[in-house]
């Protein structure tokens, strides 16, 4: 039997200047995430699309997600198959298509995991476990385009 889960967030736009949206260039994109009693992320839209380049925006979000997604899974089954993560970072890049009417979508996310492993794993595995947690990535499974995966596996000398 499936299980429902559900993700409860409030998004709140802080942009008003003054004049609302009484013209394109009138406000500021600025918003808050906050979920729970967690740490607020600021957000605001790409700066292509007048945004705050010091706040994150959506698009770089969603490419996080994915990414995370997929590390947490990774993790999970490296942990349940004997493979002793002990280093982990991804350098993810998303690729957005913007039409000419101002719409777009994503149409390509590369995620490049460098994994460190522990001395004496198994690399071979290692490496395998990765199409596994693509298999497995929730937000990988609710897209309608390409998520890649070109990892690297070190082995500690430690």
């Amino acid at each position: 039997m499936s299980k429902l889960h559900r993700y409860e967030l409030t998004v709140a736009w802080t942009g008003d200047l003054g004049a609302g949206t009484s013209a394109y260039d009138a406000y500021s994109r600025d918003h808050l995430v906050r979920v729970g009693n967690k740490v607020a992320i600021e957000a605001s839209s790409d700066p292509a699309f007048r945004g705050d380049a010091a706040r994150h925006n959506p698009e770089e979000l969603f490419v996080a997600s994915l990414s995370s997604c997929h590390m947490l899974w990774y993790l999970h089954l490296c942990a349940t198959n004997k493979v002793v993560v002990t280093g982990y970072v991804d350098e993810a890049i998303g690729t957005m298509q913007e039409e000419p009417g101002g719409s777009g979508r994503f149409v390509d996310v590369l995620l490049r995991p460098n994994v460190t492993i522990g001395a004496g794993g198994d690399v071979e595995l290692a490496a395998r476990l990765h199409h596994e947690a693509h298999r497995y990535c929730f937000i990988a499974n609710s897209v309608n385009f390409p998520v890649r995966c070109e990892p690297s596996i070190n082995v500690s000398t430690l």
